[in-house]
């Protein structure tokens, strides 16, 4: 089953292209792969973990990040600064329970992403959330992502 086959295809091209976008101005894959597998554990998207955990391979992201990923501030020097950034923020972003992205968290991410990569890192967490919230809410299980 295709991404697009699971609500109105305008709908779900105009959400592919979001991330597609929002993925190239990020400039780097693997760590567009760590920021959109954390928000699906978040959000408990099963469907989008097994397609995102198969690309971030193909993206030289390593087993030992994949597997600590959602116990990342805890794993010291599996994961750089910038890194780490962009994992607080997603988690900020996606969960929100604050109602505002706390200011620590911004401040650190100011610190590794120009303007334009924090726009596009800010619309990924917001395109992968809209991912997790169709593919749960529409209860589509893992398995059936075609590249």
């Amino acid at each position: 089953m295709s991404r697009t086959e699971v609500l109105d295809r305008e709908v779900g091209r105009a959400l592919s292209a979001l991330s597609a976008a929002a993925k190239r101005g990020l400039g780097d894959p693997a760590l567009a792969e760590l920021v959109v597998i954390r928000a699906s554990q978040l959000n408990h998207c099963a469907f989008c973990l097994d397609m995102h955990l198969g690309i971030a391979r193909e993206h030289g992201v390593s087993e030992k990040q994949l597997d600590v990923l959602a116990a990342w501030e805890e794993a010291e020097g599996v994961y750089d600064e910038r890194e780490r950034a962009a994992l607080a923020l997603t988690e900020a972003v996606t969960v929100l329970t604050d109602r505002f992205v706390p200011d620590d968290v911004w401040a650190a991410a100011v610190k590794q992403f120009d303007d334009g990569q924090l726009a596009h890192l800010v619309g990924l967490v917001v395109a992968i959330n809209n991912w997790n919230r169709v593919m749960v809410g529409r209860r589509i299980p893992p398995g059936g992502y075609r590249p």
